[in-house]
């Protein structure tokens, strides 16, 4: 029986994968395969993460609300108010529903969908538009593949929103320094100020030396936990430490990023021209502007950095708003500067996201950096979060060996690499419209290249910069109203080609349904049916596609609104993601109200009881039978974890739930704790 089957591969079997470590790593004698529970004693904290950006922060509370103790390690002393990420996708926004509410706080408190469902490109803010594109479609509301929709919602105000969760299940959050003599971080707390400097093994598990100002001075301490986690971003410590190489396009293009206020300028585009991102195209400036948030007037303007000729002091906070001026084409009474960062955009995923026999694991930024183009960075971290938090709590609640977390690096590098080459032909697209205005990024960064490697070793810092200045104005020339017009020949050629961009769905792109809930995992903890599994990958096309609901192994099970037939007569719509529990490691097998499928859950549920893996059975119930459904209690006596749910279908004509899944209703389903499907059977062989 395949529920057999992969239980008790779940439960000991799967192959540790053979490293040659960078430092000494310690063999415990639980990796040999016992599942005895890892408490880490008195003074051993179970998992240590280190970084509270939304990723660690994530992680945090989906181990707690899993049953297990961490703390998390951050080496600012505030959390950063620079808005950074984003758009929150459809698949991190279902994994938000399970944490306590927080995607209805995300929904109430972003701006209206109005105010950001289109990129806009122009020539400057207040002067032509040279197109628009609409990213969100009527679909995108019906929650018909999802339960939430995707958000607009900036990354420092989502840290909050995780903060405030995570004091509300006990988390003290400070920089209060510990005593000299305690080796112990408590369970419960993010201490801030705190940056790890080295990590080592031995035989009683990691050992984290963080650093830390007292009194003027830099103090060491040391932490010891049973896992540690990296969540430290792009330019990880862990991963550095642990000597991780990434691999993939390095060096994308460097970039500065201007944190601005301005209510003056969120009115007028709430009034003239609402929109997430404005690309504008001048004769004195380029640049790329994100609205994080029209009504409150919240800004970050990205333009391209060119060092060593330009340098980070060149770009005062006035001289940042001249700039922002010749972008808007108008000045801004209200203009406030709050924050100038250099950033640097790569391409790459991390050779390994494990090392030290899986004690010391990496996720999010620190194992892969993308280009924003498409918002993937954060989402994919979330997601990994997700993957990584049920995989751990089973190890150290005993249910499964610590080899299963070679599925997770298994599963997420899949995902990485195939995000990466999306938002990287995601980013070549958004270059596809200052190339058809003849301002071709490739041919810039080619420039700048040939000046480094040339004049760059002759001449005075001053006069490369001159020079440099020289030829991109010459460039931006390009955009002048003489020859960007209908009428001159080369200016209107351009223009039929930008409209072609758009037309075509050839330009950046936003949403991507068919990869944000569609993506599956291809090996890993799951069970091939023989039916789906033959198939490579899909390559990404670049291009929107929409998510058709799948139940392959490896894929996130699909949604339909369901009632509960305990609370029929309250009429409340569920999920059938809300079947999978997100308050601890349990299985979810999802069966029609047949004898044959009634067996195969009987039998499930003594194979989970011997092997002590937590099983719930959900009976799925036809709507047009909802007058004469009893209780499967009985037909699954003595086991009582059953829920009897029964589909909603939105019209007559609507697909059942066995239809939606491409099975007969005398398959079955058995999903995995990150509501990802471990096996299948089609139909009714079970085998």
């Amino acid at each position: 029986m395949g529920v057999s089957w992969f239980s008790r591969r779940f439960h000991g079997a799967y192959t540790v994968r053979t490293r040659n470590p960078p430092i000494p790593c310690f063999q415990r004698r639980l990796l040999s395969g016992s599942n005895s529970k890892i408490n880490g004693g008195d003074s051993v904290l179970p998992v240590l993460i280190i970084g509270a950006g939304p990723v660690g922060l994530v992680l945090s509370i989906l181990l707690t609300k899993l049953g297990v103790k961490c703390a998390v390690l951050e080496k600012n002393k505030a959390l950063s108010k620079h808005p950074q990420a984003h758009f929150i996708n459809n698949r991190s926004m279902e994994v938000f529903r399970k944490l306590n509410g927080l995607a209805d706080e995300i929904m109430r408190s972003q701006p209206p969908v109005e105010f950001w469902r289109k990129f806009i490109y122009c020539t400057s803010l207040t002067g032509p538009i040279l197109g628009s594109v609409d990213h969100m479609q009527p679909q995108d509301f019906d929650r018909i593949v999802s339960p939430v929709s995707v958000a607009h919602f900036s990354q420092y105000k989502l840290t909050r929103l995780l903060i405030k969760q995570l004091e509300n299940i006990g988390f003290r959050i400070g920089s209060e320094e510990l005593s000299p003599d305690d080796v112990r971080l408590e369970e419960h707390e993010v201490l801030m100020g705190h940056e790890c400097t080295s990590i080592n093994t031995n035989d009683h598990g990691v050992t984290v030396t963080a650093s830390f100002l007292r009194e003027g001075k830099y103090m060491e301490k040391d932490f010891q936990c049973d896992f540690l986690i990296g969540t430290d971003g792009a330019g990880s410590t862990v991963r550095k430490l642990m000597a991780i190489d990434m691999s993939g396009e390095k060096d994308l293009q460097k970039l500065i990023s201007v944190h601005f206020m301005s209510q003056d300028l969120g009115q007028y585009l709430i009034n003239e021209r609402p929109g997430m991102l404005f690309f504008i195209f001048n004769t004195e400036a380029i640049g790329v502007l994100v609205a994080h948030d029209l009504k409150q007037g919240e800004f970050v303007l990205q333009v391209p950095f060119y060092p060593p000729q330009q340098k980070l002091e060149d770009f005062s906070f006035k001289m940042c708003e001249r700039l922002i001026f010749k972008l808007v084409g108008r000045e801004l009474a209200d203009i406030d500067v709050m924050d100038v960062k250099p950033w640097v955009m790569h391409a790459e995923v991390a050779e390994s996201f494990l090392s030290c026999n899986n004690r010391i694991i990496l996720a999010g930024d620190a194992a892969h950096r993308f280009p924003p183009a498409g918002g993937f960075g954060m989402n994919t971290g979330i997601q990994d979060a997700h993957n990584l938090a049920w995989k751990l709590a089973s190890v150290i609640n005993g249910i499964a060996p610590p080899s299963i977390l070679s599925t997770y690096e298994m599963e997420r590098t899949q995902i990485a690499n195939f995000n990466t080459a999306l938002s990287l032909q995601n980013f070549k697209a958004a270059m596809a419209v200052p190339a058809a205005l003849g301002l071709d990024p490739a041919i810039a960064n080619a420039v700048h290249k040939t000046i480094n490697n040339t004049v760059g070793s002759i001449l005075p810092s001053e006069l490369q910069r001159v020079f440099l200045d020289g030829i991109f104005s010459l460039g931006r020339a390009q955009l002048s109203d003489s020859l960007l017009n209908e009428n001159n020949p080369l200016g209107s050629r351009r223009l039929a080609k930008l409209r072609q961009i758009f037309e075509e769905g050839k330009s950046l792109q936003l949403q991507f349904p068919a990869e944000d809930l569609g993506f599956r995992y291809h090996k890993g903890a799951l069970v091939s049916d023989g039916d789906s599994l033959s198939s490579a990958p899909e390559t990404p096309t670049g291009h929107r596609r929409d998510y058709i609901p799948s139940t392959d192994p490896g894929s996130r099970l699909p949604h339909m609104n369901i009632r509960l037939l305990s609370k029929l007569s309250s009429r409340e719509l569920f999920s059938t993601l809300d079947l999978v529990s997100s308050d601890n490691v349990e299985f979810l097998l999802v069966i029609a109200p047949i004898e044959e499928s009634y067996v195969l859950a009987r039998a499930a549920f003594k194979v989970a009881e011997e092997l002590k893996v937590p099983l719930k059975v959900s009976v799925m119930w036809p709507e047009q039978t909802v007058e004469g459904i009893s209780r499967s209690d009985t037909a699954l006596s003595p086991w009582k974890n059953i829920v009897d749910a029964v589909e909603v279908k939105r019209s007559p004509s609507s697909p059942s739930w066995w239809d939606l899944c491409r099975m007969t209703d005398r398959g079955a389903i058995l999903v995995r704790p990150d509501e990802h499907i471990a096996w299948r059977a089609k139909s009714g062989n079970h085998e």
